[in-house]
């Protein structure tokens, strides 16, 4: 069975970001995926420290939900990032949860996974929001998932993001078309294969 994690990057275990991702839960199960929501915004999270300890140990120094998330990563088939939406920014605690998982972990354990970003506001901030989440897709050789507009919601107080009848059909829609990319990389990959991958070249401009 595929398998989907949806992060809960809010605060609120049950507010507006997970109204969103409930929503997604709901039409993956429907669809025959497994969904698990991981709820990290409330979690004490520190930032990435440059030490390099993962490259020698396999996994992030602080061994934390950083650590259990990368084992359930590597299982599964996609990956559904919600935040609330923070002076135009993601939730500083989910963004140093997302620094630490995506450099701690090998880039085999993300290729071709199927990333998805979802952000919620009251009014405004959404799309720089959006933007900064699906740049952890984008490095990491993972084909980013859309809906029918970008992946956003609005709401205040806990469950109004409900109300927002079409933010809603935008979360059952993304839901959808992860589940169709889903499918078809594995049917891909088991008729192709994974696109050959050249070693990796690094480089700076300092002459």
């Amino acid at each position: 069975m595929m398998k989907v994690l949806l992060v809960n990057g809010s605060p609120k275990a049950e507010g507006n970001t997970y109204t969103a991702l409930h929503e997604m839960e709901k039409i993956f199960l429907a669809e025959g995926v497994e969904a698990e929501i991981i709820h990290v915004g409330n979690k004490d999270i520190r930032g990435c420290i440059a030490c390099g300890k993962c490259r020698e140990l396999g996994k992030c120094v602080f061994n934390d939900m950083v650590n259990e998330t990368a084992e359930k990563l590597r299982e599964a088939d996609g990956l559904v990032i919600g935040s609330p939406v923070y002076y135009a920014s993601a939730n500083a605690t989910l963004i140093a949860y997302m620094t630490r998982l995506f450099y701690s972990t090998p880039h085999i354990n993300k290729t071709m996974k199927v990333g998805a970003s979802v952000c919620v506001a009251r009014r405004g901030g959404l799309s720089s929001t959006y933007d900064e989440m699906n740049k952890f897709f984008g490095i990491s050789g993972m084909p980013i998932a859309s809906g029918q507009y970008w992946n956003s919601l609005h709401g205040a107080a806990p469950g109004q993001a409900a109300e927002d009848v079409e933010g809603m059909q935008g979360m059952r829609t993304l839901a959808r078309n992860m589940t169709f990319l889903m499918k078809s990389i594995a049917l891909g990959k088991e008729q192709l294969g994974l696109p050959e991958k050249e070693p990796a070249t690094f480089m700076n401009f300092i002459r």
